[in-house]
């Protein structure tokens, strides 16, 4: 049996270990973080001897170990976010550059782990390393019998996409895409009311800075917005077509997309990364009904057309949306779904239709 441990209260040796219902001190097998070191014991009088006075308490049944692989721009925001979660206990974090590795983990008080090997045995692990490296580092952690939450895009072609999902559906594991704007409060309040959108219309506009320059504007930013059109369609589109251009570097740094799917919704998208100013903005129109979603600002303004005696007028609609971190939002989602729960999270076949969606979206702006 393998028990886990995390650290509890300050105590001197000597103390009763039946207070932490450790019972069999010679067979048990425990995985114990302390302090900021990780290492297992195979009995609990050698977690005793090796505490040093510190008397561990055991996690929950419900409780969840997790691991973060890539420490950079998302990455370490994943480990923050885990480390402080409840329910949850970080084993640690592995990145290719220890420098960094060390500055993020004694910032957020977990291990750094030696290996992608050693976040292996963790339930739970985020994958935030480039894309190249996604099909290999996610495909490892599925055939360890881990679940896992990869950074959007998924992987760099729809085959690897496949091979991913193939490889969760064989282990029975959770894949989870990271496409985090879709766990922004203000979408998934409006989405909940939005009944038979017909026009749908985004624009991602930034400036430029030196982020995420190997991959063009479609995967780095119209991917979210090509995530949530299919959230909304509910199916694959029939026509694709799209402009873009360089402007800053050898990718397409601008890009227009005009999506329509069969059921008649219409998509009509932009993305840029050389703007001068920073605007998220999505707008759905629906039977009756309009919402504008503002990303940054978290809220939906809306109105509906209402019916009375007189006549129809258009009546503003309050849409509630209760503030949170998109993130941690997503995180929360994945954890949930590792417990076997109902949870929001985008799918590895979602994930791999957003990216069908960018390569096609590409390939029209390449083909002019």
């Amino acid at each position: 049996m393998i028990r886990h441990i995390v650290p509890g209260q300050i105590d001197r040796k000597g103390h009763d270990l039946s207070r932490l219902g450790i019972e069999n001190v010679e067979q048990e097998f425990f995985y114990v973080k302390h302090v900021h070191s990780l290492y297992a014991v195979r009995t609990a009088k050698e977690l005793y001897s090796r505490g040093n006075g510190i008397i561990l308490r055991f996690m929950t049944d419900t409780d969840i170990t997790a691991a973060v692989v890539g420490t950079g721009h998302l990455g370490r925001h994943h480990v923050r976010i885990l480390a402080g979660m409840e329910g949850v206990l970080c084993i640690g974090a592995y990145d290719t550059d220890r420098e960094r590795l060390a500055e993020i983990t004694a910032e957020h008080g977990v291990p750094a782990l030696e290996s992608v090997e050693a976040a292996g045995v963790a339930d739970a692990v985020v994958v935030a390393t480039p894309t190249v490296s996604h099909r290999e580092v996610a495909g490892a952690l599925l055939e360890a019998g881990c679940n896992v939450l990869v950074e959007k895009p998924i992987t760099a072609t729809v085959a690897e996409a496949e091979e991913l999902i193939g490889l969760a559906d064989e282990a029975s594991k959770v894949l989870a895409v990271g496409h985090v704007e879709y766990h922004n409060p203000a979408v998934q309040a409006a989405l909940g009311l939005a009944d038979g959108v017909r026009y749908l219309e985004s624009q991602r506009l930034s400036p430029f800075t030196a982020r995420s320059i190997d991959v063009d504007v479609i995967l780095d930013l119209m991917i979210h917005d090509l995530q949530i059109t299919l959230a909304v369609a509910g199916e694959t589109p029939s026509e694709i077509r799209a402009v873009g251009v360089p402007v800053l570097t050898d990718k397409v740094d601008l890009c227009h997309a005009w999506v329509e799917f069969p059921c008649g919704l219409v998509a009509n998208l932009t993305a840029s990364r050389v703007s001068a100013e920073r605007i998220r903005k999505l707008r759905l129109f629906a039977r009756e009904s309009y919402f504008s979603i503002d990303y940054a600002e978290q809220s939906v303004s809306s109105a509906q057309l209402v019916r009375n005696p007189t006549g129809v007028e258009i009546a503003p609609r309050l849409v509630e949306v209760q503030k949170d971190e998109p993130l941690k939002a997503e995180l929360e989602a994945f954890i949930a779904a590792c417990r076997g729960e109902e949870s929001p999270i985008v799918s590895g076949r979602t994930g791999a239709a957003a990216l069908a969606a960018a390569i096609t979206v590409r390939e029209c702006v390449e083909s002019r």
